[in-house]
C-alpha cells in the first residue's frame, strides 16, 4: 500500500468555513468598514485540546494578519476582522493540536481531584522547554527558568502554582507549535465595495423629458436643474437611462407603435445611428462637457450618477456597419432582432456571444465601460445581463474592477432565481428583486427572509424597486395614494438599497396601457413627459421624510438584521433591523390594506431585542414624532391609510454597548 502524500501528522479537520460561495468558486461580499465573521468546524481525534487561528491578507499583498480563533460549540470556531479598504481580501483557517493546552486542562482536572504526581510537572516542563526554542531571547529566558522550576522536585503545592500561572499561559499562547499545523485548502476571497454597494437610495428620471416647456427636448443643463430635487428628497444615487444617439431604422412611436411618425422620439434602449452609438451622447441631450459638468454638480449634492448600460444595437448602430459579424443573421440574409415572443423589438439588434470574433466583441463592450468611468462614472444599470453570456460578465467586470475597485454594477434581471444568483456570483454588486409582486403579509416575510438570512446573502444584494418603466404593478394601478406609499414605506425599510422610478412615483402615475398590461400609457420610454413637480399631491414630501429616516438611522442601512414578528391581523406587517453595534433598533410596521384602518397587537421577543422586561420603553415614531410609552412584549397598534400606512418606530433602550479588540485590515 502507497502511504498518503500529506504529513499524517496532520490531525486536525477543517470544514465547513464561512463565509464561501460555492466551495470558494466565487468570492462573498462585504463593503468598506464591515466586520466579516468567519467560522469553521475544527476538530480532531481523540481528547486533545486544539487552537485555532484565522489568516487573513489583501488581495496582493504578502503579509497576513493572524487572529486567534474562539471556540463556539459543537466544534464550530470563529474570528472576526474589519475591512477597511475597497478591493480583494483573503483568509485561510489554520489549526492544530496544542500539548501544552492539553496538558494544562489535563492537570487542572487532576488538581481538582487532587492526583497530580511530580512526573505531571515533568511533562509540562518539557513542553515549555520546547516552546522556549520557539521564543524570542528574552522570552525563552523566562520559559526555560520556569521549565527548571517544574523539574525541580519542590512540593506539589509550589509546583501548582508555577504550572498554572496566568503569565505563563499567556506567554505559551505567543509561541504555538504548528508543526503539524493543518490549513484549509484554498484560499477564500472577499470582495469589499464601495458603502453604496450596501446602502444607497436610487433616483431614476429621464433626461430628455426636464425641459420646462412642455415637448420641449431636455438637455444636461436641465438634468443639473433637477439635481437639488433629487437631493432634497434624500437621494444619493441618481440614475439615467441610455444617453447615446437613438436609432432612426425601425424607430418605435408612442406607446411602443411599430412605425413612428416624424417627430418621434423613439426609445432611448434603441442605441446608435449615424451620430454615433455607446460612447457617444444624444446630440438634443448636449455635449460630453455638459455632461462632464452634470456628474460634477451632482457629486456636489453627494450624488452618485449611475448610467444604464444596454448591450445592443439599433439598426443604423456603427457596430452593424463595422462588425456584422457580432450580429445573427436569420436564413434570408437579415439580421435577427430581438424577440421576446410574442414581444418583438424591431428597434435593437441583440450582438451574438457565439460569433466568431467574440473577442473583438468583448474586448469593445469593455472598453464601453471603461470609456464611461473616465468620464466620471462608477455606476452602472445593467440592461438584461441574462441574455448575454455569462462567461463575458465574469470576464469583464472582474478587469474593470482590478483597476478600477470602486466601481458598482447593479442587474436587471427580472428572471429565474438561479440566473439572478448567478449574475450576483459572477460579479454583480446589486440586483432587481421580485419584490414588486410581492404584496401579502406571508410571501413578504418568506421571500425578503430568503434574502437577508440565507446564505444568499453572502453573494446577492438586493435592490427594492416599487416601480420601473417597465413595471406599473396592478396594485399602484388600482389602490390609489395609499398604495404608492404602503410601497414606498416597504421597500425604503425592508430593503437598504432601494429606489424609484421618478417623477412616475412621487406623482402617482398608474394608468396602464391596457388593462392586464403593467405597461405604463403614454410611457417616457417612447415619448417626451413633462411633469409637474410642484403639484400639492405629490408624495415628495413623504418620500423625503422616509429617506431622512434612513440616512439617520444606522439600523436601515443594512439587510443583514431584519426580523419580522408576531401581529394579530394579517393585513399588518412588522419587522425590525437593528445596527451593527446594537445602539439603533428600528421597528416598522406597514399596513397593506389600503382602504381600511387596520390594528392589532405586535408581540416583540424582549430578550432577543435586549429590550427591557420590568419597566416601560418609548417607541417614537419618526414619520410624525409621535412618541408611545410601551410596556412588555405585546403592544397596540393602529394604522389609517386615509392619514399614514405605516410607523417607522425607533425604539429606545437602555442598552450596555461592549466592544472587543477589534482585527483592521
Amino acid at each position: 500500500m502507497t502511504l498518503p502524500q500529506n504529513d499524517g501528522r496532520k490531525r486536525v479537520i477543517i470544514e465547513g468555513i464561512s463565509p464561501v460561495v460555492d466551495g470558494g468558486r466565487f468570492p462573498a461580499k462585504r463593503t468598506v468598514g464591515d466586520l466579516v465573521h468567519v467560522e469553521a468546524d475544527i476538530f480532531t481525534d481523540g481528547h486533545d485540546a486544539i487552537a485555532a487561528s484565522l489568516l487573513a491578507h489583501r488581495a496582493g499583498s504578502e503579509s497576513w494578519t493572524e487572529i486567534p480563533m474562539q471556540a463556539l460549540v459543537n466544534d464550530r470556531w470563529t474570528a472576526v476582522f474589519r475591512v477597511g479598504e475597497i478591493g480583494r481580501y483573503g483568509f485561510k483557517v489554520q489549526g492544530w493540536v496544542d500539548h501544552f493546552e492539553t496538558w494544562r486542562r489535563d492537570l487542572l482536572k487532576r488538581i481538582a481531584a487532587d492526583t497530580d504526581a511530580p512526573v505531571d510537572y515533568l511533562i509540562g516542563a518539557d513542553l515549555i522547554a520546547e516552546t522556549a526554542g520557539r521564543a524570542s531571547a528574552k522570552d525563552a529566558a523566562l520559559l526555560l527558568k520556569r521549565a527548571s522550576v517544574l523539574r525541580s522536585g519542590d512540593r506539589v503545592a509550589d509546583l501548582r502554582i508555577h504550572a498554572t500561572d496566568t503569565a505563563l499561559h499567556e506567554l505559551i499562547l505567543r509561541y504555538p507549535d504548528k508543526r503539524f499545523a493543518t490549513e484549509s485548502d484554498r484560499e477564500l476571497s472577499i470582495v469589499v465595495d464601495p458603502v453604496r454597494a450596501r446602502f444607497s437610495s436610487w433616483y431614476e428620471f429621464f433626461p430628455r423629458s426636464t425641459a420646462p416647456q412642455p415637448v420641449a427636448h431636455g438637455t444636461f443643463a436641465d438634468c443639473e436643474k433637477r439635481l437639488p430635487y433629487v437631493a432634497e428628497m434624500g437621494f444619493n444615487v441618481v440614475y439615467l437611462p441610455p444617453i447615446h444617439p437613438i436609432g432612426r431604422m425601425f424607430r418605435k412611436g408612442p406607446n411602443n407603435t411599430p412605425e413612428s411618425e416624424p417627430g418621434d422620439c423613439g426609445s432611448p434602449w434603441a442605441i446608435g445611428s449615424a451620430d454615433g452609438g455607446h460612447k457617444e451622447i444624444h446630440r438634443e441631450l448636449g455635449t460630453l462637457a455638459d455632461f462632464r459638468s452634470f456628474v460634477a454638480s451632482a457629486k456636489e449634492l453627494d450624488l452618485t450618477v449611475a448610467l444604464d448600460i444596454a448591450f445592443q444595437a439599433a439598426p443604423d448602430h456603427p457596430y452593424v456597419r463595422d462588425h456584422e459579424s457580432w450580429f445573427r443573421k436569420r436564413p434570408d440574409g437579415t439580421i435577427q432582432y430581438a424577440e421576446n415572443p410574442p414581444k418583438k423589438y424591431q428597434d435593437i439588434y441583440p450582438f451574438d456571444f457565439e460569433s466568431d470574433d467574440w473577442q473583438g466583441m468583448w474586448e469593445e463592450l469593455k472598453s464601453v465601460f471603461l470609456y464611461w468611468i473616465a468620464q466620471g462614472v462608477t455606476i452602472f444599470r445593467v440592461d438584461n445581463p441574462h441574455t448575454k453570456a455569462f462567461p463575458f460578465w465574469e470576464w469583464a467586470i472582474a478587469e474593470i474592477k482590478r483597476d478600477h475597485p470602486e466601481v458598482l454594477f447593479f442587474a436587471e434581471a427580472f428572471t429565474r432565481p438561479k440566473i439572478m444568483y448567478r449574475l450576483a456570483k459572477l460579479g454583480f454588486s446589486q440586483s432587481y428583486t421580485y419584490f414588486p409582486w410581492r404584496n401579502g403579509k406571508a410571501e413578504i416575510a418568506v421571500y425578503l427572509t430568503e434574502l437577508s438570512q440565507s446564505p444568499v446573502r453572502e453573494f446577492f444584494r438586493p435592490n427594492q424597486w416599487p416601480n420601473t418603466p417597465d413595471i406599473l404593478t396592478e396594485f399602484l394601478q388600482v389602490d390609489g395614494r395609499a398604495a404608492f406609499v404602503i410601497r414606498l414605506l416597504l421597500a425604503a425599510t425592508l430593503g437598504a438599497n432601494y429606489g424609484i422610478y421618478g417623477p412616475a412615483f412621487e406623482l402617482m402615475e398608474n394608468k396602464p396601457i391596457r388593462h392586464g398590461s403593467e405597461e405604463y400609457l403614454n410611457s417616457e420610454k417612447y415619448e417626451i413627459r413633462h411633469w409637474d413637480l410642484d403639484r400639492p399631491d405629490s408624495l415628495r414630501p413623504v418620500v423625503a421624510r422616509v429617506n431622512a429616516i434612513r440616512n439617520s438611522n444606522p439600523a436601515l442601512q443594512s439587510d443583514w438584521s431584519l426580523r419580522f414578528h408576531s401581529i394579530d391581523n394579517d393585513q399588518l406587517i412588522a419587522y425590525t433591523k437593528e445596527s451593527e453595534d446594537r445602539s439603533n433598533l428600528v421597528l416598522t410596521v406597514v399596513n397593506l390594506d389600503p382602504y381600511h384602518t387596520q390594528s392589532g397587537f405586535v408581540t416583540l421577543p424582549l430578550d432577543q431585542l435586549e429590550i427591557p422586561a420590568d419597566r416601560a420603553y418609548e417607541a417614537e415614531d419618526m414619520l410624525t414624532g409621535e412618541r408611545y410609552l410601551w410596556h412588555g412584549p405585546r403592544n397596540y397598534v393602529e394604522l389609517n391609510p386615509a392619514r399614514l400606512s405605516g410607523h417607522i418606530l425607533k425604539i429606545h433602550r437602555r442598552l450596555k454597548i461592549e466592544t472587543d479588540f477589534e482585527y483592521f485590515l
